[in-house]
């Protein structure tokens, strides 16, 4: 046998056998397996492109729309996919700017590393849907420039402005702090509602793969879109509020300065809530062109219109304090109901006078609170806190405190909206510092407090929760609140709250 003949023959079936092995795995690349096709085609560059979801629609308690989604659109540019001889002049009129305008969107830093020439990024942002009919079909003509749907907020009725809130683009800081959720160019809840419900009612963008070619232009989806994350749209919200009492309560309040909370007392829900001077919602609108200088006047007017008097303006209570008065009174057991007091136009003690109005004789606690005698109620509450002895207020004035603070007094309600302040009521350590010089202060000196004017200071929203307290015969829902419905299923937590007594225990100090 000639050997050397047998070892040219092995090696030359072993180079047949690996080129028929090598043909047959060309054939299953390139044939069979249409990915690697698609892959081929597109020189494996792979773009990674967010897609936005719809932010969750805003009902009133009714099913009528609050706030809507208005569609707009970003046009993105990839610079490596452009082409050099493009017609600037015609883009530019069918995009609606000037070529100077042109020539600074795409004057990027590329060595700073926030942009690359082979990655889209924004190059007109907030295209409203009428300017985008206008150069769609043109778009093809320019390679390197793509659309990318957004959503902006849109108000069908201009009202509530302060409750429902606006959107903005998020800051540096909020893009670091939450990199998952938000890249530079995202919008989020900036106040009122849109703040305050943030988490539900952006949604979770979803994430599309797209093929590339080796110039930059849409080469199909990638692996069909098998590795593509769906997006998640943003949970609509019903709400407690009446829309038509909403605007009804607003009109009442036109030309005024001032804040209102409607609640209804047997379940706690807000029905209306209202802040003046108000503004139009839909001009602090993304796609508002104007809305850098609308923000500007708002913020420079004397009657300053961005602050929610509703829940951060802070006033003595007045004549409803009374009525809280006469409860603790009998609650503590130091006043009854059919106790009477004499007014003669004032209330009146040694060295002091402290006027009312004329009325008839208050023979009993009724009659005080329907005709407000200032001369009653200083009576009750020079009473409660003179319980341990007028030369020992202290108890007495921790005692009425400790009630008040049950009432929502000198406290968050809690409810579900951003910028609730506490108020305040005056402590004896206070009345210890500021009478220091003068030794034991005495009831008399600080009378004013017992028709809810003095040190006392409440919000309107606590106000609103007293006139409920009362209504609920000394029980209240913890917190008033504004979202009962999630998508218009019950959100149990807030559709079902618990009641609290302000008489859970007898408290004397």
């Amino acid at each position: 046998m000639d050997i050397g003949n047998n070892r040219q023959q092995v090696i030359q079936m072993v180079f047949i056998a690996a080129a028929a092995l090598l043909l047959v795995k060309a054939f299953v690349l390139q044939v069979v397996n249409g990915e690697f096709k698609q892959q081929d085609k597109a020189s494996g560059a792979v773009a990674r492109y967010p897609i936005y979801p719809a932010r969750g629609l805003i009902y009133d308690r009714k099913g009528k729309l609050l706030v809507v989604n208005n569609p707009m659109y970003d046009l993105m540019v990839t610079v490596d996919a452009m082409d050099t001889s493009i017609n600037v002049k015609r883009f530019c009129a069918l995009v609606g700017i000037t070529p100077e305008e042109y020539k600074k969107a795409l004057d990027k830093d590329f060595r700073s590393g926030r942009f690359s020439r082979s990655v889209p990024f924004v190059f007109k942002s907030k295209i409203s849907a009428e300017a985008f009919a206008r150069f769609q079909e043109a778009l093809p003509e320019f390679p390197g420039f793509e659309i990318v749907l957004r959503n902006a907020r849109e108000y069908p009725a201009p009202v509530a402005a302060h409750l429902l809130g606006y959107i903005r683009e998020v800051d540096g800081e909020e893009v670091k702090k939450q990199p998952e959720v938000y890249t530079p160019g995202d919008y989020i809840g900036a106040s009122g509602l849109e703040k305050t419900y943030e988490n539900e009612l952006r949604g979770k963008k979803g994430i599309a793969y797209v093929l590339r070619d080796k110039l930059g232009r849409y080469a199909g989806a990638y692996r069909d879109g098998k590795d593509d994350i769906p997006v998640i749209p943003g949970k609509d919200i019903k709400t407690t509020v009446d829309l038509d009492l909403q605007q009804y309560a607003e009109y009442l309040l036109s030309n005024k300065r001032a804040g209102l909370v409607a609640i209804e007392p047997s379940t706690g829900e807000i029905l209306a809530m209202v802040t003046t001077p108000n503004y139009d919602p839909n001009e602090l609108t993304i796609t508002n062109n104007a809305r850098g200088d609308v923000y500007k006047k708002l913020v420079q007017d004397p009657n300053n219109p961005l602050f929610n008097r509703a829940v951060m303006a802070q006033y003595p209570p007045g004549s409803i304090h009374k009525t809280i008065l006469a409860l603790i009174g009998q609650q503590i057991g130091v006043w009854d109901v059919d106790r009477g007091v004499s007014c003669g136009g004032a209330y009146v003690a040694p060295g002091v006078r402290l006027g009312c109005h004329r009325h008839a004789h208050c023979g009993d606690l009724r009659t005080g609170i329907q005709h407000s005698c200032n001369a009653y109620f200083v009576t009750l509450f020079r009473t409660i806190v003179d319980m341990k002895g007028y030369k020992n207020p202290k108890p007495g004035l921790d005692t009425l405190n400790y009630y008040l603070n049950k009432f929502g007094y000198g406290r968050k309600l809690g409810v579900d909206y951003p910028g609730e302040q506490t108020g305040s009521f005056p402590t004896s350590d206070f009345f210890d510092r500021w009478y220091a010089r003068d030794g034991q202060w005495k009831s008399i000196w600080i009378r004013s407090l017992g028709i809810g004017q003095g040190e006392l200071q409440c919000t309107n929203i606590q106000l609103a929760n007293l006139a409920a307290i009362i209504a609920n015969r000394g029980h209240f829902l913890y917190a008033p609140f504004l979202q009962s419905f999630w998508g218009f299923k019950h959100h149990h937590e807030q559709a079902i709250p618990h009641k609290t007594s302000c008489w859970d225990r007898p408290q004397i100090f």
